[in-house]
């Protein structure tokens, strides 16, 4: 057995018969490196582990962590599902300031609740490097909800996670440019030869048709899948017939993990820190940030059974052996079938980049879309699926319970969860309703609610004794697990009196989920989406109790919003450069939620060849942001071969780019196709119109693209891709010609 099991378990027991007054833990923040693959790479350790020590306590305890910051850089710790003051919840900026480096911190909360949480840094993209660990809450011995059989067998936390070698703030970065590297490390591309090899040509144009990107079920690729802190570990003590808790937390910063055990079924007991009735699963997923109390039973001695945790994008998968002998492993899931998602995505996407909604029918949790969205395990959809939820055939199949009449392993959704105690709300209570539309842009990684992000908006205030509803329908092509901080809601999941508790609620696409809870406490509560890297982008919304004391941990409480604000309203920056033998052409970009500047240019070895730069200033107008209006500047220089032969656009009007200093108004608009439609109007009366395509898809590592515009410009490319940042780039330029050369990108 791991020392740590050991530890952990020493702890189990020895906080489950002596419940104290206060219990302190010292963490101490330290810069580290770690090496997963290879390459050793900066991570943050706490106490020098990671994932972070788990902490213990048992419910009537006092809670109290002292943070001691030896970073060169804030930092914060946020309480994950707990049940505390408002200050103590660990949101720089909205419930104290950041624990500055070299400083100490001190948490203290009494502990009110039990169950399996976790805890994890609320501060920049910290959380992604190390700072995440499990957070356990005994009941006391007492306890009437004390049962037997489950809250007394041997208790182990798991905490999964997700690493890249990447430094989280590039990771961030290359989504908001839609760089494509993490596709082919995944093997996702989508590619026009993918396609038409496996006879999806016309579901890849579709696909383009309606403006969409290649369909994929996650961001990032990531190196290493990680279960406590580990790419692989063992219990090898277990013995036939033993059974053990697991209690189960997902810290990945974006990704949700199939859970399997080649040991037989897996029985859940418990969820987001809720107990709920025993259901027994063949698999099940874990979102972002949710966490599960599950339990496993060794069947037979002198075999090792394998629990598998599996990336919803199937890259990597980790792994822990329970018992000694033979390995009974998991039958690996097979690799996502993206073109036959990508069909399913068309029927259920309109022109306007909007989903169709299917109303009552994805409800309640009623329908597990699990089913829909990975035909590889549940079996094919038809050929109607996406036209309505009605025409899908394979939803049919199950009963509202997930089982299958078919006889398909049996796979949790919400609507199997069941609260062992009543958790219905007083009726004498106003209700306040609240309706968000989960909204993104794939494009331009924007993610918001109702095409808003945070920093757009006010907090949403509510009054202290009113229960607060929330309407959750997914717009965007991503699923979203949205977290409340603070207090748990009440999933409306046809389980009536007794719907489950949860703190996180992951909501798919197409699906409506209702959710209710009780205004209970005050301060201010973050309401976000978990997957990290799209609450960076804005995904949330503050609920702020009405006539609440001003928080004595932010003294300047506007300069402090702009500070919670500044993640979403950070610029990105982009830089292409194509050195050629026929010249040189390049791009640089900074953009954010709402604004783009860019400078193109365009420099020849020669004055016939000429030079020129174009500089635009914009702001993407809708929800999908196909429509960019900006204002613009225009250089030109070329010393034209036949200088006595103006040449005329097709509009008639003189081409004046042999020397031209122009101002100019204009509009980029995506076509279908993702085509971009640029009309420019400059200050002299000139007319131009161009189209333009880039990084056409052409195989797993070739693209393509081409441009041509109203002054009889052309033009024509491709490059290959080497790595992430190089390439080697052919073109055919109707100025410049023909060239070939290094493309450098960033």
């Amino acid at each position: 057995m791991r020392p740590w099991v050991f530890v952990v378990l020493m702890v189990f027991g020895f906080c489950s018969g002596f419940a104290q007054k206060v219990v302190r833990y010292d963490l101490y923040v330290k810069d580290t490196l770690v090496n997963y693959t290879g390459k050793a790479k900066r991570a943050i350790a706490v106490n020098g582990q990671i994932p972070m020590p788990t902490l213990v306590f048992t419910e009537g305890d006092t809670a109290e962590i002292h943070v001691h910051n030896q970073l060169k850089e804030e930092t914060s710790l946020h309480w994950h599902g707990v049940f505390l003051p408002n200050q103590e919840d660990g949101v720089p900026y909205l419930t104290q300031l950041p624990i500055k480096p070299n400083t100490s911190h001190v948490y203290r909360f009494p502990v009110i609740q039990n169950g399996t949480h976790w805890y994890h840094s609320h501060t920049a993209l910290q959380e992604q490097i190390g700072m995440y660990g499990s957070l356990i809450f005994l009941k006391k011995r007492n306890d009437p909800g004390f049962r037997k059989g489950i809250d007394d067998l041997l208790a182990v936390p798991v905490i999964l996670s997700d690493w890249t070698d990447q430094h989280p703030e590039n990771v961030h970065r290359m989504l908001h440019i839609a760089s494509d590297w993490f596709a082919i490390q995944k093997g996702s591309t989508q590619s026009y030869v993918e396609a038409i090899k496996a006879g999806h040509f016309k579901t890849k144009l579709s696909n383009e048709w309606k403006r969409m990107l290649a369909m994929d079920v996650s961001d990032i690729y990531y190196d290493k899948m990680l279960m406590n802190g580990l790419e692989n570990s063992t219990l090898p003590s277990l013995k036939a017939g033993d059974k053990v808790r697991f209690r189960i937390s997902n810290g990945g910063a974006s990704t949700y993990f199939w859970l399997h055990y080649a040991g037989g079924k897996i029985t859940v007991v418990a969820s987001d820190g809720n107990d709920v009735e025993p259901v027994e699963v063949d698999r099940f997923i874990i979102a972002v940030s949710e966490t599960y109390d599950i339990v496993l039973t060794v069947p037979e001695a002198n075999i090792s059974y394998e629990f598998m945790a599996t990336a919803e994008d199937r890259t990597q998968s980790v792994s822990m052996f329970l018992g000694s002998g033979h390995l009974q492993l998991v039958t690996p899931l097979p690799k996502l079938k993206y073109f036959e998602g990508m069909k399913m995505m068309n029927g259920m996407m309109k022109m306007n980049g909007d989903l169709d909604d299917m109303g009552m029918e994805m409800s309640l949790n009623q329908m597990d879309m699990n089913t829909v969205m990975y035909p590889e395990i549940t079996g094919p959809f038809p050929e109607q699926a996406g036209d309505k939820m009605k025409d899908m055939e394979v939803m049919e199949d199950h009963d509202h319970g997930g089982k299958s009449k078919m006889a398909l392993p049996v796979t949790l959704n919400y609507a199997m969860l069941r609260s062992t105690t009543r958790t219905s709300l007083s009726a004498e209570h106003v209700i306040k309703e609240f309706r968000f539309e989960l909204s993104g842009n794939m494009n331009r990684y924007i993610w918001s609610l109702d095409n808003r992000v945070l920093s757009e908006v006010d907090k949403i205030l509510i009054r202290k004794g009113e229960i607060i509803r929330i309407v959750l329908y997914n717009g965007s092509m991503m699923r979203h697990p949205m977290h409340l901080h603070g207090h748990d809601f009440r999933v409306i999941n046809g389980q009536g009196d007794f719907a489950p508790l949860k703190n996180v609620i992951d909501v798919m696409p197409m699906e409506t989920d209702t959710l209710e809870f009780a205004a209970n406490t005050e301060g201010d509560w973050f309401f976000h989406c978990h997957i990290l890297y799209h609450m960076m982008a804005g995904m949330g919304r503050v609920f702020g109790y009405e006539g609440q004391p001003n928080n004595p941990l932010i003294p300047d409480a506007k300069r402090a919003e702009k500070k919670l604000h500044a993640d979403d309203r950070k610029y990105h920056f982009m830089f292409v450069n194509d050195v050629a033998t026929n010249g040189n052409d390049g791009m640089l970009m900074v953009q954010n939620t709402r604004w783009s500047i860019g400078t193109e240019w365009r420099l020849g070895y020669r004055d016939h060849h000429g030079y020129e730069t174009e500089t635009h200033v914009g702001r993407y107008i809708g929800k999908m942001q196909w429509l960019m209006p900006f204002v613009g500047f225009d250089w030109r220089y070329r010393k034209s071969e036949l200088s006595d032969v103006p040449e005329k656009s097709i509009f008639g009007q003189t081409n004046t780019k042999d020397l031209r200093t122009n101002l100019s108004i204009g509009i980029k608009y995506t076509l279908p196709m993702l085509l971009d439609l640029t009309g420019e109007l400059y200050q002299d009366g000139y007319v131009r119109l161009q189209l333009k395509r880039e990084d056409i898809p052409v195989s797993r590592r070739i693209r393509a693209g081409f441009m041509v515009n109203s002054d009889r410009e052309y033009m024509v490319d491709a490059k290959y891709i080497l790595n992430q940042y190089i390439g080697i780039r052919t073109h055919y330029d109707s100025d410049m010609g023909f060239g070939i050369g290094v493309s450098v990108n960033y």
